[in-house]
């Protein structure tokens, strides 16, 4: 019987197919071992309405109430570049003088129980900071539920300010301080502007802070006017254009 041996060594494997001998060198892997994979996010502009935020803390949430409207204030407007919030304002009861007197509209007060400076709120959720402007306007003189008008009155806000949670910069012009008569021809008062890579995201332009808040709008009459005993009323419209004014 004849005897067949079997020799093995490194690297060497005898095949039993054919009788053929066959070798088997694979390099090692690279370790550690690299592959690369991608992420990605997009944004688009954001056409919801945003709600109001606290005018000392714009991080926080709140339901502001309307002094004029048991209702509540008027939602804001729709995005992606809106007004979110304007404070009414409410001067007061106040008795019948001869006197020039001044009266001070009371905080902004909110459903939690709390009170902050009177303000108005504009996002812009358009992306890449545009610019944007803001302006006022007081539609006619205050008048009397009788229709008598009250000659002469005049609203000053002072103690301007914009403020936001958000790191864009700052509004270019934020007047500090302007008067309201109505006694005009309706055009409206610029009182904010944002340039180009200013003020994205949610800003609050506010009428004093929390020492200053019951001081910072108030309503002079003169003392010659003629009151009647009732209620005396008008409205503010605040505008917002994507066109920047600079003056």
């Amino acid at each position: 019987m004849k005897l067949t041996k079997f020799i093995t060594t490194s690297g060497l494997v005898l095949a039993t197919l054919g009788g053929v001998a066959t070798t088997a060198s694979a390099a090692p892997g690279e370790i550690p071992a690299n592959y690369d994979s991608n992420a990605i996010v997009k944004f688009t502009p954001n056409d919801d309405i945003t709600p109001p935020v606290d005018p000392t803390d714009p991080t926080n949430p709140v339901n502001p109430i309307d002094p004029t409207d048991p209702e509540g204030p008027n939602p804001g407007t729709n995005g992606p570049l809106s007004i979110d919030y304007a404070s009414s304002f409410d001067f007061g009861e106040n008795k019948i003088t001869s006197k020039d007197e001044v009266y001070l509209a009371a905080p902004q007060a909110f459903t939690s129980g709390t009170e902050g400076p009177n303000y108005v709120q504009v996002t812009d959720n358009r992306g890449g900071a545009q610019g944007w402007s803001l302006q006022v306007k007081q539609n006619g003189q205050f008048k009397s539920e009788s229709g008598k008008e009250l000659t002469g009155a005049m609203i000053s806000f002072m103690n301007g300010e914009a403020v936001s949670a958000s790191d864009s910069k700052t509004p270019s012009i934020v007047l500090d301080k302007f008067d309201l008569t109505g006694n005009g021809t309706g055009a409206a008062q610029n009182i904010v502007s944002a340039s180009e890579g200013e003020a994205a995201g949610t800003w609050i332009y506010r009428f004093g802070d929390e020492n200053t808040k019951g001081e910072s709008v108030s309503l002079s009459v003169p003392g010659k006017t003629t009151k009647v005993a009732e209620s005396y009323s008008t409205s503010l419209t605040w505008t917002l254009t994507d066109v920047v004014d600079n003056k």
